[in-house]
């Protein structure tokens, strides 16, 4: 609970400092002057949420992110495992997809006003290719540092291609995959936006630059805070499917003033005990470990 009030508190904080440096003109060398106070936002916010367009631009928003994130997640996942498996399909797909990957994909928006009838599907044309390159890259490097023993493993007990991908390589890679992908909905959310306020119709995107059209800032305020936090919603939502989907991986608690220590589920957290005890209990299992590593050279000897 101390984390979520510190979190609320820094938010707080934040507004707070905005408030007073637009209410009191602070020109210093930033022109706070020029910025609407968080009262104008907070007005300007409550006028637009009262009406129906806000929710038909956010709707807009959200399914163009939605559509192109899920292209991006399949195609970059498939790509990345494919380039990282195969040698041939390396040489083959790996030169163009690294000229092409250093292009912003904000630049792509001609090509997709030429490429597609409608500037909905060159929307979602630019939002995947913005999210396809961090989880391409993210997912082949993830998969490459995976260790070979867990391959020759399945080899060794009669195990295929796909039982390798489905029980070693997708497993194995899976917390890089979510790495990447949690990159790239950031990424997609900075592509739409800026592919909306180019050849967009409706969107917060497209929303915001019309309010900077019109000298209206408060507007554009709204449209930024709406942004803002779409894109730690989708984040967050990401980040929380990848923990749930790597739960069977040991997790680390971080104790103030120490060293991490695992956790593993189901285990009641270890108790905090003097530096005594500790070093007894350290004392007692090195001592446990010789006793067995004993026994079991006698084992052996015996067999």
């Amino acid at each position: 609970m101390s984390r979520y009030v510190l979190r609320v508190a820094s938010l707080a904080a934040a507004l707070g400092a905005w408030q007073l440096l637009t209410s009191l003109k602070v020109d210093l060398w930033l022109r706070f002057s020029q910025f609407p106070t968080v009262i104008d936002v907070a007005r300007a916010f409550a006028g637009r949420v009262s009406g129906s367009d806000y929710w038909t631009d956010l709707t807009d928003s959200v399914t163009r992110i939605l559509t192109g994130f899920a292209l991006a997640a399949v195609l970059g996942v498939a790509t990345g495992v494919l380039v990282a498996r195969s040698r041939l399909a390396e040489d083959l797909l790996g030169p163009v997809l690294e000229v092409i990957r250093p292009i912003p994909a904000i630049a792509l928006v001609p090509v997709a006003i030429l490429l597609f009838p409608s500037d909905e599907q060159g929307i979602v044309f630019i939002t995947c290719t913005a999210a396809f390159f961090p989880v391409m890259v993210s997912t082949r490097h993830a998969v490459r540092a995976l260790t070979p023993v867990w391959e020759e493993a399945v080899l060794t007990m009669g195990g295929g291609r796909w039982r390798i991908l489905g029980s070693v390589v997708l497993p194995g890679a899976l917390p890089g995959i979510f790495g990447g992908l949690s990159v790239g909905i950031g990424v997609s959310w900075i592509c739409v936006i800026s592919a909306e306020m180019i050849s967009g119709q409706y969107g917060v995107g497209y929303r915001t630059w019309q309010d900077y059209t019109i000298v209206n800032y408060p507007g554009v305020f709204v449209g930024m805070v709406t942004i803002g936090v779409l894109g730690w919603v989708t984040s967050t939502a990401v980040e929380l499917l990848g923990r749930w989907l790597t739960r069977w991986l040991p997790r680390t608690s971080y104790v103030p003033g120490g060293r991490a220590r695992p956790v593993v589920p189901g285990v009641a957290a270890p108790v905090a005990v003097s530096a005594e005890g500790e070093s007894q209990k350290q004392s007692d299992a090195q001592q446990q470990s010789r006793g067995g590593t004993e026994q079991e050279a006698r084992d052996e000897h015996f067999v």
